[in-house]
């Protein structure tokens, strides 16, 4: 695999960091992520996940827009309303980049096809909206020691966390049982300001570029806070939790 001219030059930029290079940049062509939801996060990973490069996109979303979602989900447009999210998110990813591969999975990620999608896919973006689906993508991560990228968001909060297959606390973790539903309720019962997602998103992406270029992770095992309103950023340290049923008494990352 090479790069073509025309790609030298989409990606000059990033090209020209030492940090990237060429070497780096067809890591990032060579690349395969998995994006579970296409709604607010999930239209910022993908969108700056394309935009970088990132060979093969996979979109695993069982929904279709709504007016209400376009405060937030940039990445779609009025026209788009009553369209199936991924058919979607494919074709304006497309636009972006035609340089990509996508696989649009129009279906809500389930015990039965969760981990057939995960094999496919060098890492996983968790932009789901219930914890249904969050623990099924952490379980299915770590069983197979896959990395994964969780985010969150509630009206103007929101968190972040990398989780790095068996090598770092998990997300039960984090929740062994799952906090009342008023705690973190929907965007579309709680609200969100929409520009949230998009910073919760972007941070998402970052996290995915930096493990697919072999950086420095220091997210990994840790949760990054939000508050738009302060503003302020915070960062703690996860511990095993030595009860829980996936990784309770493994030695955490040193």
């Amino acid at each position: 695999m090479i790069l073509t001219p025309s790609e030298l030059e989409r990606y000059s930029q990033q090209i020209k960091l030492d940090q990237i290079g060429r070497a780096g940049q067809l890591k990032l062509k060579q690349a395969h992520v998995l994006c579970v939801g296409a709604g607010g996060l999930g239209s910022a990973v993908l969108l700056y996940l394309a935009a970088a490069g990132v060979g093969t996109l996979g979109i695993v979303d069982d929904d279709r827009l709504e007016l209400s979602n376009l405060q937030r989900q940039i990445l779609y447009k009025d026209a788009d309303r009553g369209t199936v999210k991924t058919e979607a998110a494919k074709q304006h990813l497309l636009a972006l980049n035609p340089n990509l591969t996508i696989h649009a999975y129009p279906e809500r990620l389930i015990f039965e096809n969760a981990a057939q999608l995960f094999h496919l896919y060098d890492i996983i973006a968790d932009c789901s909206d219930n914890f249904a689906t969050r623990y099924l993508i952490a379980d299915q991560a770590h069983a197979l020691d896959k990395p994964h990228v969780y985010a969150s968001v509630r009206q103007f909060e929101g968190q972040v966390a990398l989780f790095l297959g068996k090598k770092t606390p998990c997300f039960r973790c984090l929740f062994p049982d799952a906090p009342p539903a008023e705690l973190f309720p929907p965007c579309v019962e709680g609200g969100v300001l929409g520009v949230l997602p998009g910073l919760l998103g972007s941070l998402q992406a970052a996290e995915i570029l930096k493990w697919i270029l072999g950086f420095d992770l220091p997210l990994a095992g840790k949760l990054m806070l939000i508050q738009l309103l302060a503003p302020r950023f915070s960062v703690l340290a996860l511990e095993r939790n030595k009860a829980c049923l996936l990784c309770g008494g493994m030695p955490s990352l040193s």
